[in-house]
């Protein structure tokens, strides 16, 4: 059974940084791509990284050259450094994977930017 377990979110300046990790189990993150998506409060959720199997790293625009995402495949964890946040970062913030044809979802963790 796949499970994502997110942490690390908080409250934090304009300008700082924050480090959320995604503890995943039952699947193998050295395989699986796993995503980061964020949703805002009245907004839809939308997709911000992913880190695939092979080590591949993908953006959104929003947040390229702000957001890395890594892992650590001992400890099957992914992590998203956020860092020059903003404001319209505020949101929570979600993993998520798919296996087979389903798709899995932690249960979110807020991030809130303060001007």
């Amino acid at each position: 059974q796949v499970q994502l377990v997110e942490s690390g979110g908080g409250l934090v300046q304009a300008g700082g940084s924050l480090r959320l990790s995604c503890a995943a189990s039952g699947i193998i993150t050295s395989t699986n791509t796993i995503d980061w998506y964020r949703q805002a409060p009245g907004k839809q959720r939308e997709w911000v990284a992913a880190l695939t199997g092979g080590g591949t790293t993908r953006y959104a625009d929003s947040v390229k050259g702000r957001f890395t995402i890594s892992r650590d495949n001992v400890k099957t964890t992914v992590y998203l450094q956020m860092s020059s946040l903003e404001p319209e970062d505020t949101a929570v913030y979600y993993c998520s994977t798919l296996k087979g044809i389903k798709r899995y979802w932690g249960q979110g963790t807020q991030v809130t930017v303060s001007s």
